[in-house]
């Protein structure tokens, strides 16, 4: 799957598209545990904040604002993670492909 040009590595975005299904509780869970396996792996956690912010803008789109804000919430935690802990080469992976 190819994903605003770019080309997924995970499932991410169809695991947050089951989640959608099932609401907050379960993208929250998606979340927790997405976030607690992979964010020590630059090239995933890179993808899971893309995803993020796709949902987000989804949701927007959509008008589902309670849903809206909860990814939104979400990238929040995960990019200001990344931002916080990412140095040297996995820092600059980040923002070349965030950008």
């Amino acid at each position: 799957m190819i994903m605003f040009g770019y080309e997924c590595q995970t499932t991410f975005w169809q695991d947050f598209t089951i989640a959608d299904k099932f609401g907050a509780d379960a993208i929250r869970d998606t979340f927790n545990r997405a976030f607690e396996e992979w964010q020590s792996n630059t090239t995933y956690l890179t993808e899971l904040v893309m995803v993020l912010n796709w949902k987000s803008w989804e949701h927007y789109e959509k008008k589902h604002e309670a849903i809206f804000r909860l990814y939104q919430s979400l990238w929040e935690k995960a990019d200001a993670w990344a931002w916080n802990n990412l140095k040297g080469d996995d820092l600059n992976y980040y923002m070349r492909t965030t950008d």
